[in-house]
């Protein structure tokens, strides 16, 4: 049967769940799990600020041993923070970390709530914290997060005060502990009342910790023993805990599986006082809605329960459904039924699966699909209809026990069909520290709700099920097996200028190029490049679908109104009759998360070159994923990545006029403690090596530099923070270009990070800054001679300002590498 058909736009769910590619069941192990979990009637948020400040311990002994429904809260999605994996900074490194934290949440059972915080990078108190963020906006989100999830245990991770070691952590107990008292009060963002109800928890709990010297556990907290074995898992929950929390690869936070009991400590911050149990008076099984019978039941069937044919469970949790259909408490019917019902759909091995063979479609387009059913079960399972915006297909099909049924079909993809693309990145916010929350209901979700998905009808026994099954892409990798990926609504044409960033010729005219890449045929639109108004328009252009094309641009200097400005914004733009395209697709893949995509301006920073180098010839160590090779070249610089083979000889990297180090490199480049004495020796030969920021833990070598200096924690998390020059004549505050504090203007989210604490009298300081309030810091950038070269260690962050275009970081970083020419 092949007939065209649409897809339905569903409402915005409320359900926090992890959106899943296809419905598959769950295992017999985890069906007893879910039957446990489904007799009680209590929940759980933690809270705190970023991924991985999460005590994935206790979230594993929560889910997994008392069968609690638990969430984390986290404030940020962690887009302030360095990345070991790739150049990611931004909302892109804070998309990866929501989805390292969905896949965390996958291992250790947790749900995944957010608020719309920006993580501007490390601060070092509420102070600093709250001058970025507006505290009423995010104590609203959290109380929409407890209205909506309904705890009756708030967990905080941190205090509320300097033991948290970060503000935004100890940010994060201030919000709680208001979101605690505001959450039950109907006089308080009163505006979310059209959606939720108040909701007042039992209480609000500090979960003590030793971090280092920092040791917030005292003996008479309440101490619970978690860590235990379950046979089902194969491994205690401390070993789950470390599997989950390994996820956060992004920031290089493998952890160990710690097998083996360990303690917890509780603090009480507010509300009802607690002795023995995190539930001290909270009835947690179903008399909570007067309905003992229903909790007996679940007992009896999970005391009957067959791991081999969990479908002979059915007939019970059939008649069990009705019961719970009768309870008189909406909000634990709803959620306990949900909860059943894929209970249901778990014991009678269903599986279905709606894919096409293509990756993106594009909103009003037409393509086809498959559909896959089976279910194992002697309770017969009945399909009745497959529906996509309000028109159905009558299937009237009964699935044999352990017999695929598969459909074939056309689909149309209606027009106006929203892109694929994080809620939260949808509109450039005006606020640079909240995002952009386009729906209240989108509030605390960790990411956009499916916008295409149909929903099957069947029937199990004699009840009735609707099931919402996503539509995909489905693809056989010849190493990875099948991959199952979700369908990408793109615009008809993407485009986007081939740099993110460009530097103007020196006489002030520009060349770069904007790349098209339709999904349609188009014919006969015009390419308009704009700053302000439009400079250049490329027009008769025909576009064939699939087929990029690449558009060589050039602007002369008159054309340019504001070449005078140190920087500038050139957007492009495609025309096509009544259609305007204007965005680049903007595509993450790596293997331990989905593919994700969002959606940036099709623009482009130039920027005027008010900077010199004496150098031609640069030679690049790879780090931890940084813009520096990539910046160098577009600044008309020959840059090389060196290999292993490279350092068989300093000889070897004589022909280089400096060599730069990537971020974190001796961190992440394993071979870095054999490599670093040819470099020392290339130095002492007369080269020139500039080794960028690396953290404290996990060096390859002590001896970054021909004379000893320490790492340690110390930053200037100020971006506006005061420079002072300590040697104002230096060579390298001279040459080629003059720095001044002009120089120092304008930088992003800090100064430098991870400042050497002590170092050897050859080397020389360049430069003191330090937040408010605190000592002068003098380590930032370390400058030695060696023989007859220089050697120059920085934490400035110049990993962020190239990407951003701050020129007068370009220019030290010029002088930088020029010193020795």
């Amino acid at each position: 049967m092949h007939r065209k058909i649409s897809i339905l736009i569903f409402l915005i769910s409320l359900s926090y769940a992890i959106e899943a590619q296809q419905v598959r069941p769950s295992s017999s192990a985890e069906i007893h799990h879910e039957l446990l979990q489904l007799n009680k009637l209590v929940k759980v948020l933690y809270f705190a600020a970023h991924p991985d400040d999460e005590n994935t311990r206790l979230l594993s002994w929560l889910v997994n041993d008392q069968n609690i429904n638990t969430a984390y809260l986290s404030l940020t999605r962690g887009d302030g923070g360095q990345n070991i994996l790739g150049r990611e900074q931004g909302p892109a490194l804070g998309l990866i970390r929501t989805y390292e934290l969905l896949e965390a949440r996958k291992i250790d059972g947790a749900g995944q709530f957010f608020t719309r915080a920006v993580d501007f990078g490390f601060s070092k108190n509420t102070t600093e914290t709250f001058k970025h963020w507006n505290e009423n906006i995010l104590t609203g989100d959290a109380v929409w997060t407890i209205r909506r999830f309904r705890p009756d245990v708030i967990i905080c991770r941190f205090p509320p005060d300097a033991r948290a070691g970060h503000g935004q952590h100890a940010a994060s107990a201030v919000i709680a502990e208001k979101a605690f008292k505001a959450a039950g009060d109907k006089g308080q963002f009163s505006e979310q009342l059209k959606y939720l109800q108040t909701w007042q928890p039992k209480r609000i709990l500090l979960n003590s910790y030793r971090f280092g010297n920092n040791n917030t556990t005292s003996e008479s907290q309440l101490k619970i023993a978690t860590g235990q074995y379950k046979p089902q898992m194969g491994m205690g929950y401390g070993e789950l805990a470390g599997i989950s929390r390994s996820v956060h690869k992004s920031q290089g936070a493998g952890t160990p599986s710690v097998a083996g009991i360990q303690t917890e400590y509780f603090a009480l911050v507010d509300g009802q006082p607690l002795s023995a149990s995190l539930f001290d008076g909270i009835d947690v099984s179903w008399n909570r809605v007067g309905r003992k019978d229903i909790g007996d039941q679940i007992n009896d069937i999970i005391q009957k329960f067959n791991y081999n044919r969990p479908d002979l469970s059915l007939p019970h949790l059939l008649k069990l459904r009705k019961q719970i259909a009768q309870v008189k408490d909406n909000f634990w019917r709803k959620e306990k039924l949900t909860e059943l019902d894929k209970i249901i759909l778990d014991c009678s091995g269903f599986m279905a699966e709606m894919f096409c063979n293509q990756p993106e479609a594009v909103a009003g387009s037409s393509i086809p699909f498959t559909l896959n059913v089976i279910a194992r079960s002697a309770t017969p399972v009945q399909l009745k209809a497959l529906k996509w915006n309000g028109i159905s297909a009558n299937l009237h099909t009964r699935l044999g026990n352990d017999s695929l049924f598969s459909l074939k079909q056309q689909i149309d993809i209606p027009a106006g069909t929203p892109l694929t693309e994080p809620y939260w990145l949808t509109m450039p916010g005006e606020d640079a520290d909240h995002y952009y929350l386009p729906s209240d209901t989108l509030n605390g979700l960790p990411e956009s709700p499916s916008r295409t998905r149909a929903l099957l009808s069947c029937m199990i026994g004699e009840e009735s099920f609707d099931i919402n099954v996503p539509l995909s892409y489905k693809r056989l990798d010849p190493v990875k097996g099948d991959v199952t990926e979700a369908l990408r609504i793109v615009p008809a044409v993407m485009l986007g200028f081939t740099h993110q960033l460009l530097i103007s010729n020196d006489d002030g005219s520009l060349n770069t190029e904007v790349r098209l890449h339709p999904l349609k045929d188009i014919t006969s639109a015009s390419l308009s490049i704009e700053l302000g108004q439009p400079l250049l328009t490329i027009s008769h252009l025909n576009l064939k679908a699939g087929i990029d094309t690449v558009l060589p641009v050039k602007i002369p200097k008159n054309s340019l109104m504001q070449t005078g400005t140190k920087e500038f914004i050139l957007k492009a733009v495609l025309n096509d009759g009544d259609n305007r395209y204007d965005k680049t697709q903007q595509l993450i893949a790596y293997d331990h998360i989905p593919t994700l995509q969002y959606f940036t301006p099709a623009e482009t920073r130039v920027l005027n070159k008010n900077w010199k180098s004496t150098v031609s010839k640069i030679a690049y160590i790879e780090g931890a994923g940084d813009y520096t090779a990539d910046f160098l070249r577009l600044a008309g610089l020959s840059v090389t990545i060196l290999k292993d083979e490279d350092f068989t000889s300093a000889a070897n990297l004589k022909q280089y006029d400096a060599i730069i180090t990537g971020v974190r490199a001796v961190n992440t480049e394993k071979r870095m403690n054999y490599w670093l004495p040819v470099l020392h020796q290339y130095v002492q030969n007369g080269g020139t090596l500039v080794v960028q920021y690396n953290t404290v833990q996990g060096l390859t070598s002590d001896n970054i530099g021909p004379y000893p200096f320490s790492l340690g924690n110390a930053r200037v998390t100020e971006e506006n923070a005061e420079v002072n020059f300590l040697n104002p004549s230096h060579r390298l505050l001279n040459y080629p270009n003059k720095i001044t504090k002009d120089d120092f203007k304008g930088w992003v989210q800090e100064r430098g990070l991870y400042f050497p604490v002590t170092w050897d009298n050859h080397y020389e300081p360049l430069f003191e800054m330090n937040d408010t309030g605190e000592a002068p810091l003098k380590g930032c950038t370390l400058y030695t001679t060696y023989g007859k070269g220089h050697f120059i260690y920085s934490s400035l962050s110049f990993f962020r300002q190239l990407p951003a275009g701050n020129t007068g970081a370009v220019r030290l970083l010029m002088n930088m590498l020029s010193v020795g020419k």
